[in-house]
């Protein structure tokens, strides 16, 4: 029974593997891709990965306050067509410092994020490959 459980994890860590390897190379075939990686920031990005997380992290997590301060921004620009032109300009004062001590708080967030994720990362692709060392040429995951 023990002998069983290592060859279905082999085999789902294969299926995984590949799915995997198609759905890098359907992203990498991407025309948009394509053309954004032979932009100049492109291969900025390319060059230093961890600024390009730093700026997913970055992304992925400002969407909402942005959300809510387009919200905010709709909002007061609907009262201000029933007069209250003051309050409006108020508020979008109010919230755009907030936004931005918002977002200046998430950019220290998302780099502490993304090198927890980079060191994380380092430290399980260590302890897998000390687990599973990687086996002599021609018997591995890829052999085919």
């Amino acid at each position: 029974m023990a002998k069983e459980e290592p060859l279905s994890t082999s085999k789902d860590l294969k299926e995984l593997q590949k799915k995997l390897s198609l759905l890098v190379e359907s992203i990498q075939n991407n025309l948009k891709v394509i053309a954004f990686m032979k932009s100049p920031v492109g291969q900025y990005l390319d060059r230093h990965p961890f600024m390009a997380l730093t700026v997913l992290v970055f992304v992925a997590m400002s969407a909402i306050p942005v959300g809510f301060f387009l919200l905010i921004v709709v909002l007061t620009a609907l009262a201000a067509f029933v007069g209250v032109i003051l309050l409006e300009g108020l508020v979008i004062s109010v919230g755009g410092l907030s936004l931005l001590c918002v977002l200046c708080g998430l950019s220290f967030v998302s780099l502490a994020m993304s090198g927890t994720i980079i060191v994380s990362y380092v430290m399980v692709s260590s302890l897998f490959n000390y687990w599973f060392p990687p086996s002599p040429r021609g018997t591995g995951l890829l052999s085919k």
